[in-house]
């Protein structure tokens, strides 16, 4: 605290002197004392940042978690519409694969917004982490309430039967050996290329990898929008296709702002 008038000088110039002789006394000098109590801080404060980021991120997940249950408790009970959709049904296969893919994108969003030094982007990662991974607590939410694991054995998008997208798409069912497992995800070797970039190079990396990944998960959400029949997985559906939407549309105008351009389309 900062003490104004004449008359405190000589108490602050005694107590410097007090604090100095005490330093000197435990055996370490003014000058390292100083040092201490300035990087203390500033230790504290990233102790600090970690833990409110990662606790902000936990009850994001729980409360997906609770709106799923409830969501789709609330459906119970209508004719027409399944209270427990079975294994291999689209809404159990769609929140399996789907939480597999958006925690990829959670992943990258979190390694861009730890080592980005672009607030735009750091900005973008954190509302990514944040949205997907409410949805994901959300999905693993209705699969608990189903009775179903949360991720399936065997291939991805065997739940996806029909083709899709405006370009007729058959959804492949498997991948190849180090291949990206669905649509828009990225590969182990994208993502450590990711990890190894720094600068504009990482800020360009992430925008295009996150846009790319954006474009498989879309499709995924308006094919799973369209085969089923539960109101809360329509209704996450459309809440997907509106952030994704409003984020790649954003992602493009930063890849243009950086004279970069989009990967192709999965």
């Amino acid at each position: 605290m900062t003490v104004r008038g004449s008359g405190n000088h000589s108490d602050e110039a005694g107590t410097g002197g007090v604090e100095t002789a005490r330093s000197a006394e435990a055996g370490a000098p003014a000058e390292t004392a100083e040092v201490a109590e300035e990087s203390a801080p500033a230790e504290r404060t990233g102790w600090s940042r970690w833990v409110v980021i990662g606790g902000t991120l936990i009850a994001v997940l729980l409360v997906g978690a609770a709106i799923g249950v409830f969501a789709t408790r609330l459906t119970d009970g209508g004719d027409a519409v399944p209270a427990t959709p079975g294994a291999g049904s689209v809404e159990v296969g769609f929140a399996q694969d789907m939480s597999v893919h958006h925690l990829q994108a959670v992943t990258m969003a979190g390694w861009a917004r730890d080592h980005s030094t672009d607030p735009e982007i750091r900005q973008l990662a954190f509302d990514i982490e944040r949205t997907q991974t409410e949805q994901v607590g959300r999905m693993k939410g209705w699969l608990m309430l189903w009775d179903q694991p949360e991720q399936a054995t065997g291939a991805y998008m065997t739940w996806m039967t029909e083709p899709m997208g405006h370009a007729g798409m058959q959804m492949p069912t498997s991948s190849p050996a180090g291949g990206a497992p669905m649509p828009g995800m990225a590969t182990d070797a994208e993502l450590a290329k990711l990890r190894t970039l720094s600068g504009r190079a990482l800020d360009v990396d992430f925008l295009q990898l996150m846009l790319r990944h954006h474009q498989g998960g879309v499709a995924m959400a308006e094919y799973a929008q369209d085969h089923t029949s539960i109101d809360a997985v329509k209704a996450l559906c459309r809440s997907m296709l509106t952030s994704q939407g409003a984020e790649m549309d954003q992602m493009k105008s930063m890849l243009k702002a950086r004279d970069a351009q989009p990967l192709p389309a999965p």
